[in-house]
């Protein structure tokens, strides 16, 4: 293990320049009132070499990157090169790894309120990945997810959620199937395309569609509630009837027991990233984009009402139901309004 400038460890170097910096933390679980989004949610990593480009959690490691300079833990200097040349870069460069000690002992300090509360009839999920992928390659070697996941089978029945597009989350076939005997488990397989150009333009580093299907199928042939989550649908490329059916129809191939929806929202950080490749590879939406999301990062409530009812009726064409088997479902809505805010998506 050898040390940045001001003490930060570095615990391994990738050939291609990731680097993985060992992170140590007070408290894993953060609760529904600090995430907004009616859930608890752990995130073993801060970052992810996947960097898709609109991914949202970019703020999550610029705002640890702060933080530790405030603190006096990083140099200026440092801090620069950490967050990259155009301040993003190093959400998939520079990745904080959470130490597996500290994280296991501050869930024995967290996991008694999540159990008093679901005694008490609050029962959010348990959300695991939602601001990193929690099986990004760097899970191989570090295990800091099944090391959760195995501290969990040991509570009383929660409902637990994990997103992911990584097959490494095969590797815990067994555990997860294990898990779902005791709690309600819903595992979502994250693919907003089948077409593997797409993937490579707006998600160059991760895995391909193929790979991902494979994996879906492996945990629900292991028993596991597995699902696919088609987010974010991005307007005007892989909204269209026949590129989501395509989606759908695959995974109703691959077994999958649900498929939820989401359109796009387009953070800040997301901006300097994403935009650029729909100016490269889609330049005629590029007006459509900055229109559409000049003064708000949500879709216009339209168009996302309308895309809920054609994903629900594709959806339900295909055979496949938009919530788990928990009652656990996506906000699908039917609406008469049209997408006629972008034009049909390329096939």
């Amino acid at each position: 293990m050898r040390l940045t400038e001001r003490g930060l460890p570095v615990l391994e170097r990738r050939l291609r320049g990731t680097r993985f910096l060992s992170q140590q933390v007070r408290s894993a679980l953060n609760s529904p009132e600090s995430t907004g989004i009616g859930c608890w949610s752990l995130n073993p990593y801060v970052g992810c070499e996947f960097g898709c480009s609109y991914c949202y959690a970019r703020f999550a490691h610029r705002y640890l990157l702060e933080r530790a300079r405030d603190a006096g833990r990083v140099s200026a200097k440092e801090f620069g090169e950490l967050r990259g040349r155009g301040g993003f870069e190093g959400f998939e460069r520079h990745i904080f790894v959470k130490d597996r000690s500290a994280v296991l002992a501050a869930l024995e300090r967290d996991l008694p309120r999540v159990v008093s509360r679901y005694q008490r009839g609050e029962h959010h999920p348990v959300l695991i990945g939602t601001a990193t992928d929690p099986y990004q390659p760097a899970e191989r070697r570090f295990g800091i997810t099944r090391a959760v996941l195995e501290r969990l089978a040991r509570l009383p029945p929660l409902h637990l959620a994990l997103i992911t597009k990584s097959p490494v989350v095969t590797r815990d076939a067994e555990l997860l199937a294990r898990l779902g005997q005791r709690h309600q488990l819903t595992v979502h397989i994250s693919l907003i395309s089948t077409s593997r150009r797409l993937i490579r333009w707006f998600e160059a580093r991760s895995p391909m569609p193929h790979a991902r299907l494979r994996a879906l199928r492996k945990l629900t042939e292991a028993g596991v509630n597995a699902g696919l989550l088609v987010a974010p649908i991005l307007p005007g490329i892989t909204d269209g009837e026949q590129h989501l059916r395509r989606v759908l129809a695959a995974a109703r191939r691959h077994g999958a027991r649900f498929a939820h929806p989401s359109p796009l929202r387009m953070y800040r950080a997301v901006r300097p990233v994403f935009l650029p490749v729909v100016e490269r590879q889609f330049p005629r939406l590029m007006s459509r984009y900055q229109a559409a999301y000049r003064r708000a990062e949500d879709a216009p409530r339209a168009y996302s009402r309308a895309l809920q009812a054609r994903f629900a009726r594709l959806a339900a064409e295909v055979g496949l139901p938009t919530d788990d088997r928990f009652g656990y479902s996506s906000d699908v809505s039917r609406s008469p309004e049209q997408l006629a805010l972008w034009e049909p998506a390329p096939s």
